[in-house]
């Protein structure tokens, strides 16, 4: 079977295994620490309803074509308007009311990504959606979201066994709305969603006294009941933390009086506190709205203010306020975040004032770990563009996806291609630095590497094992998801190199098992799954 059929195909089935499945084992305990030794953070901003990104990175070297009549003209923000980004010889510059970004951008803690998007673009809101989140083809239909695979590989077991003693926090957040498809595996929800850090949840009475009937009905209420065991021990969590944690800033957006991006700074707001009170989560989403300006975009008087412009401005202040409660944190280093929409909108204005839905946009990273500046060209405006004419794709988003992975949270082939379903171009987008041990007996650094996996993954009865010994002694073990270790593959004295060697487990039953290496003082241990023919 295909690592990219298995992936899309084969669900994360928990619903139907024994009780003792969900009991908390101290070896899937260990196993969870190693596979999750990080304290890294990624910020997901959703920017619902397709921004018009001509109108947010404004390319000042084509504001003579933008300007025609017959393009822009009824909206296009006033050029001596336009906030300038150094470094670019005045040939870029943002919407007026993101005087913040562009303070990220002297700042050193922006990234700009031009033309994102995808090669044959899907304009219907919610189906655009579903490819952004899925990190899917146009003309796929797949059920398990990037982050989601991501998580899963990260957390192999999850849910059972969560929370536990190592990683007690829901190990990804959705503030202020469902958790949604990007965050789910195989109809698992890899995270949990709140609209506050109150946990006003009690599950521990009732639902959980009445022994289940020993039949398969019986099975799938143990499984209901350990849903909501989760949910309620997580909601703990989330609370426990955010009384633990601060905010610093005075910069977030107000909601009375009402400022823009007041919703949206609340939800950064919740993220920095619960990120300062200790929480481990390792990713959190949240989305502001609006963005769908079929009308009335700017106002006709003046084209610097006006709706898309309150919009641009509440995103940008509430991401700064976000840093800077960061920064006053002390959390700055941890943490770094991303925008997306589900498209952009086309070239040509339309007659009432707005945008029509279009294809390829800017996206943003921020954070003091990605590399500041711009990553590909200002686009090119075509005079003669039609209604139908659109910006076309630089870059394609499943790159940015894959880039954050490989150079934020360390993921390194094979995985990466499995998680992003192909091998994806890698952008210049975060330092490269973040996944360089600065010795490799530094076991809290070099964890983050990728020292071990096996390839392929998933595979039927054999695969190999591949890994890096920095010299000395050298224990490769393979364990099964009850703890127990099955084989015993290297017990020596290695020379520094790479290595691999062939792993048959032929005689074992399909599942979940983890390679443990063991080098000196550093151990990793990372999961395999070996399945049916």
């Amino acid at each position: 079977m295909k690592r990219r059929s298995f992936i899309q195909s084969v669900p994360v089935v928990v619903g139907g295994m024994t009780v003792n499945a969900y009991a908390e084992s101290p070896f899937l305990s260990a196993v969870q620490a190693s596979l999750g030794d990080t304290d890294r953070v990624l910020v997901i901003v959703q920017l619902a309803g397709g921004n018009d990104g001509l109108n947010t990175v404004i390319p000042l070297d084509q504001y003579t074509a933008l300007s025609k009549d017959t393009i822009r003209k009824g909206i296009l923000v006033q050029e001596d308007k336009v906030l300038k980004l150094s470094g670019t010889n005045n040939k870029t510059g943002l919407n007026p009311g993101m005087t913040r970004f562009q303070q990220l951008w002297d700042e050193g803690m922006l990234n700009i990504i031009q033309g994102v998007g995808y090669p044959r673009f899907n304009y219907s809101h919610f189906r655009a959606t579903d490819i952004w989140v899925t990190g899917s083809e146009s003309n796929e239909f797949i059920n398990s979201g990037w982050a989601g695979r991501y998580l899963a590989y990260e957390y192999p077991n999850y849910p059972v066994g969560f929370p536990n003693t190592t990683v007690p926090d829901p190990i990804a957040i959705r503030i202020g709305g469902s958790v949604g498809l990007g965050l789910q595996n195989q109809g698992v929800n890899m995270g949990i969603s709140i609209n506050n850090t109150k946990d006003l949840l009690n599950l521990t009475g009732t639902l959980f006294k009445d022994p289940a009937p020993a039949n398969q009905i019986g099975k799938e209420l143990l499984y209901i009941r350990e849903v909501q065991r989760q949910t309620d021990k997580f909601g703990d969590a989330v609370e426990a933390a955010a009384n633990k944690g601060k905010n610093l800033s005075t910069l977030y957006p107000k909601s009375s009086p009402a400022e823009p991006g007041a919703a949206l700074g609340s939800a950064l707001s919740i993220v920095a506190k619960l990120i300062s009170g200790g929480s481990k989560t390792r990713i959190y989403w949240v989305s502001t709205g609006g963005f769908d300006t079929h009308a009335n975009q700017v106002n006709a008087s003046d084209h610097s203010t006006g709706t898309h412009t309150n919009l641009l401005k509440g995103v940008s202040d509430a991401i700064y306020a976000f840093m800077d409660d960061i920064k006053l944190l002390g959390l700055q280093d941890r943490v770094v975040g991303m925008t997306f929409s589900e498209f952009g909108r086309r070239i040509i204005s339309n007659g009432s004032g707005g945008t029509d839905h279009g294809a390829a946009q800017p996206m943003f990273m921020f954070g003091t770990k990605i590399q500041p500046g711009m990553v590909g060209v200002n686009p090119t405006i075509d005079p003669a563009s039609t209604a139908n004419s659109n910006l076309p794709m630089q870059y394609d988003f499943r790159s940015v996806y894959a880039s954050i992975l490989k150079d934020w949270f360390c993921v390194e082939q094979p995985a990466l291609d499995d998680i992003t379903l192909k091998n994806f171009q890698q952008l210049p987008i975060l330092k490269s630095s973040n996944c360089i041990p600065t010795s490799v007996h530094d076991e809290h650094t070099a964890a983050g590497l990728n020292i071990v996996y096996a390839y392929p993954n998933p595979f039927v009865d054999r695969t190999n094992i591949k890994f890096e010994s920095f010299g000395g002694h050298t224990l490769i073990q393979i364990i099964s998801n009850e703890g127990t270790i099955v084989k015993e593959l290297i017990n020596s004295e290695l020379d520094k190199g790479s290595y691999t060697i062939p792993c048959d487990l032929e005689e074992y039953p399909s599942g979940i098992y983890y390679v443990r290496l063991q080098n000196g003082t550093l151990q990793q241990v990372k999961s395999m799954i070996k399945v049916r023919a």
